[in-house]
């Protein structure tokens, strides 16, 4: 074999010949100036002054929350509305919360939380089985569901505020929970959301696999299916949570009475009392409930952050 070896092989090594070094492993390759500009994300003036005037639109509010939350009732009057006053009286403000009026602030926050739970739960729960039936299944009048899945998306929720509440009404159902609840397990965008999800994250191997080795329907779908559906689950979640959270319409012309009032349509009444002859002036517990009312929407995107990352299904198939 060294006889036959060719001169261009049996020579040392130079940099004028990088072809007859690939058949004995691969040649380090000089980074050249271009290479590194390349991989460099270039920058933008104009974005960055528009990512700039987006940030101070998004934060300035937080921070006039913030600071007026920190002031009592005649300090709003008196001071700068980006500035602190001379009293600090956040723990003040935030005492006078919970206990004002028997306490009705604590009962709007749970009545939130229950509409929270069951309402934005159990959207949450509709649209992964109607999300993962779509994408999975065949059946007839596939077409025309998602037609109809499209057009709900498209129809704002506040021009069907008031068909939803005759229909209620006929029920004998408004100015009770369910008159929240009931209208608030319909997403479509969920739906579709899910449905969208469930097709990409889901491989149709691994259902066959399953179904091969046994399993049902029922557990292919919680034990196989459903863990790759983490990533979209949650997002659907956040934003159900959120739609159901700030919810203000639709409690608005179902309930009357304020033991079932979420948190929005309270704070508002608050709001409406200084309009009122011989109302209580209370904007700074107005302001200090808006505070507490999106603490835990805060908490609620900072702990699920790491779920929102997609890619479960990454490597679980060979292609």
């Amino acid at each position: 074999m060294s006889g036959t070896s060719s001169p261009a092989t049996s020579a040392s090594p130079s940099p004028s010949a990088p072809a007859s070094a690939g058949t004995a492993g691969r040649v380090p390759r000089l980074r050249r100036r271009g290479d590194q500009d390349t991989r460099r994300p270039k920058r933008s003036v104009l974005l960055t002054v528009l990512t700039g005037l987006i940030l101070v639109y998004t934060v300035v509010p937080l921070v006039w929350l913030l600071i007026s939350a920190t002031k009592t009732q005649e300090g709003l009057a008196d001071s700068s509305g980006l500035w602190f006053a001379d009293d600090f009286a956040l723990w003040d403000n935030i005492g006078d919360t919970f206990t004002y009026n028997d306490g009705i602030f604590g009962r709007w926050l749970l009545n939130t939380l229950m509409y929270v739970v069951l309402g934005a739960g159990g959207a949450t729960f509709l649209a992964i089985l109607g999300g993962y039936a779509l994408a999975k299944f065949d059946f007839p009048g596939k077409r025309g569901v998602f037609a109809v899945v499209i057009g709900a998306v498209a129809v704002p929720g506040t021009a069907l505020a008031v068909p939803t509440f005759l229909m209620f009404s006929k029920m004998g159902l408004t100015d009770t929970p369910w008159a929240v609840i009931v209208p608030s397990l319909i997403s479509p965008f969920g739906l579709y959301l899910m449905w969208v999800f469930a097709t990409e994250a889901i491989p149709v191997e691994l259902l066959e696999a399953a179904r091969i080795d046994g399993a049902g329907e029922a557990r292919t779908f919680f034990r196989v299916a459903l863990p790759l559906l983490a990533p979209g689950i949650v997002t659907v979640l956040l934003f159900t949570t959120v739609a159901t959270w700030n919810n203000y319409f639709l409690p608005l012309i179902m309930l009357k009475d304020p033991d079932w009032y979420p948190l929005t349509l309270g704070l508002s009444a608050w709001n409406s009392q200084a309009e009122t002859i011989g109302g209580d002036v209370i904007f700074n517990l107005v302001i200090t409930g808006s505070l507490l009312t999106i603490v835990p929407l805060i908490a609620a995107f900072l702990l699920l952050q790491k779920y929102w990352q997609s890619g479960l299904a990454a490597g679980s198939v060979k292609e």
